[in-house]
């Protein structure tokens, strides 16, 4: 649980991860709420890759701006770099990156499909979260009974220093298609 006191959130559909020793891999048990005693001021963030070593999550700028961190909790795109522990509730289920092809039932979301199909990737660092980020909104459409339009994709500020943003946004309207 997460705060002083001890409160906790749901570890959701996350899979296998890899501690910061590489050499000691650990299983999260899904869907089990996840108990760490902490003050309730520590961002998410640091929880997910320090304690849990959850590290798709990736720290970037640690003020919300760059949205490398972006995951998801209870399905909303959020970035855990601004939510102090303190503001999770028990039922909230956190999802981050290694966690979402297990929402599908897959090996890999088919948004993730999307982006090897379309050699988004060049770094790297931001793909978890542009990737998360796509993944709420294409939802978020669907729930709304619509289709992602430009201006939706216009809407996302996820940052990628490497600029590969004209195939992020082929790929997250292929990746809609599947979803």
């Amino acid at each position: 649980m997460l705060s002083e006191t001890g409160r906790g959130f749901n570890t959701g559909s996350m899979r296998t991860v890899y501690s910061p020793d590489v050499t000691c891999a650990r299983e999260l048990i899904v869907d089990q709420q996840v108990t760490v005693n902490l003050a309730g001021d520590v961002r998410l963030l640091w929880v997910l890759r320090d304690i849990l070593g959850i590290t798709g999550a990736k720290y970037g700028c640690g003020i919300n701006v760059c949205k490398a961190c972006t995951s998801h909790i209870n399905g909303r795109a959020v970035n855990p770099c601004a939510i102090p522990v303190k503001d999770l509730q028990p039922t909230d289920e956190v999802t981050t990156i290694e966690g979402l092809p297990a929402t599908v039932g897959e090996d890999l979301h088919p948004m993730q499909q999307a982006w090897l199909d379309h050699d988004v990737a060049q770094c790297g660092y931001c793909q978890p979260g542009q990737i998360m980020a796509a993944v709420a909104l294409v939802r978020r459409g669907a729930a709304e009974g619509r289709e992602i339009t430009d201006a939706d994709l216009d809407g996302l500020r996820n940052i990628c220093r490497c600029g590969t943003y004209f195939r992020i946004r082929q790929a997250i309207k292929a990746g809609a298609e599947n979803i």
